[in-house]
């Protein structure tokens, strides 16, 4: 070895593995297996124990760590997320055409930065202590993937696998809490032999099968519905369309309080027109618009009008998609006092972000209203990928969420993550009914302040590296290969 490079130190634990770096043969079949499994946890029909390849997928990942040097793990990383994030957001092609290319690489590029930097936690800390920090890098990296950076998108993250499966109950550790929990499981196989793996995985899995039976069977997760809450599917419609709509609400005696209309179903502000229907009909309807502002702007908005044919409340969308006329960000955010209860409402794209919808819990909300606009034109699996937030936030905080998408699909979720409602996707003029008894006020999961907690270890982690290699600007990350141990 030459005498720039360094070998991986002994471990740091009585029990740590001997490491050597892969082959390159080894290396692609795990980029092929991440891959695989990966696709398999995002099958877009309920998958029920297919969810749980998504622990395969990040234990290869953890795996390519092995590879010689920091160089090697980062492609290793980097194809591996080109292949999974590439085929699953095909939408981004239809959307954005050949611009969709440097979007993809960029999500990849934080699957590419996991694999390198537990690399490096091998060979600079040792595997005992590379195995407690993998967990953090996990973490740390996932959260501020999805939620801290301009280009935040949290769709295909470690947690949103369990959204359609049976698993559902298991997400009260929160979406990055079960994210943290699979990598803490992977980087056990840096401190423990491939037998006792086995073992602990054939034991663990018992262990999660009984707590989620449990907890699926609880009282806590199974309440009686009755359909008081109504939806409507439409795109893009004009006024008499949507009064159309609204009317064959009323034809079907299901005697709703509440009708909702999906994100951008009006083009201004709430028309005189339904404000007369509601107060002829004696309804509630939330319905999504535009709130004209200033430099001919406007503010992306759920409007709510009472049944006396006045704007009772508003909300503006918090978080408007990037590289879309989208409007302006809200200022603020408050809670509906109903009079069911206090209802949160965010829109559309609002519900991936745990910033928005984290505050409207913490402010007691016992519902969750999303208007949702998803264009018919961007296929059905992006609306299938869209659908997996509702249930994980609902199982997530213990509140039902009502979820309105123009084309769909659009869903009531009850307080334990179960989809007891829907319209499909295509779904023009589709209506979905929903209702629950707010009587329950949420809570954030744990897993919100542990991430914070990743993203400082992550960053502190960077940072010392960066000045470790400022100081010592010859040294490199290298895992020695058989030959060289022999």
């Amino acid at each position: 070895m030459n005498s720039n490079e360094t070998q991986m130190p002994e471990g740091n634990l009585v029990h740590d593995v001997p490491t050597k770096s892969l082959s390159w043969k080894i290396a692609l079949l795990l980029i092929l297996g991440a891959t695989v499994c990966f696709h398999i946890a995002y099958t877009p029909a309920k998958p029920g124990l297919l969810a749980l390849f998504i622990i395969g997928y990040v234990a290869c990942l953890v795996q390519l760590a092995r590879l010689r040097t920091t160089r090697q793990s980062f492609y290793a990383g980097l194809v591996t997320g080109l292949l999974c994030v590439g085929p699953q957001l095909e939408c981004f092609w239809r959307i954005f055409g050949p611009a969709a290319v440097p979007l993809w690489a960029v999500l990849a590029l934080w699957t590419a930065f996991f694999v390198a930097l537990a690399h490096v936690a091998l060979v600079r800390l040792g595997a005992g202590r590379a195995a407690l920090l993998v967990p953090f890098l996990w973490m740390g990296l996932e959260y501020f993937r999805s939620e801290l950076y301009f280009l935040r998108f949290a769709w295909l993250n470690a947690g949103f696998a369990f959204a359609q499966a049976e698993w559902v109950p298991f997400l009260l550790l929160g979406v990055y809490g079960v994210g943290f929990c699979i990598a803490a499981y992977a980087a056990l196989s840096f401190v423990v032999s491939a037998k006792r793996m086995l073992f602990y995985s054939f034991f663990g899995l018992l262990v999660v099968c009984f707590i989620v039976n449990v907890l699926a069977r609880a009282h806590f997760f199974n309440s009686a519905w009755r359909p008081k809450i109504a939806g409507v599917q439409l795109e893009f419609p004009n006024d008499s369309q949507t009064k159309h709509a609204l009317d064959k609400v009323i034809a079907t005696r299901s005697n709703p309080d509440l009708v909702v209309l999906s994100e951008y179903a009006l083009d201004g502000p709430p028309p005189e027109l339904l404000k007369k229907w509601c107060r002829d009909h004696q309804k509630f309807l939330l319905v999504g618009g535009k709130d004209p502002a200033s430099n001919n702007n406007f503010y992306d908005t759920a409007f709510v009008i009472g049944t006396n044919g006045d704007i009772v409340f508003k909300q503006v969308k918090c978080r408007p998609i990037q590289f879309f006329k989208d409007g302006l960000p809200a200022t603020d955010q408050k809670l509906w006092d109903s009079p069911w209860g206090k209802i949160g409402i965010c829109i559309c794209y609002d519900l991936s972000y745990t910033r928005v919808t984290d505050e409207l819990v913490r402010q007691g909300a016992r519902l969750l209203i999303v208007p949702t606009m998803d264009v018919e034109d961007w296929g059905r699996h992006q609306h299938e990928l869209h659908a997996r937030i509702a249930p994980v936030r609902a199982a997530e905080y213990g509140i039902p969420i009502f979820r309105v998408a123009s084309s769909g699909i659009s869903q009531g979720v009850d307080r334990s993550g179960f989809v007891r409602a829907s319209a499909p996707f295509p779904g023009e003029g589709e209506m979905i009914f929903f209702t629950v008894k707010l009587n329950h006020e949420g809570s954030v999961p744990m897993d919100r302040y542990l991430a914070l907690i990743s993203v400082l270890v992550t960053g502190g982690f960077v940072v010392w590296l960066v000045f470790d290699q400022w100081k010592k600007p010859v040294k490199q990350n290298v895992i020695p290969s058989h030959s060289e141990t022999a």
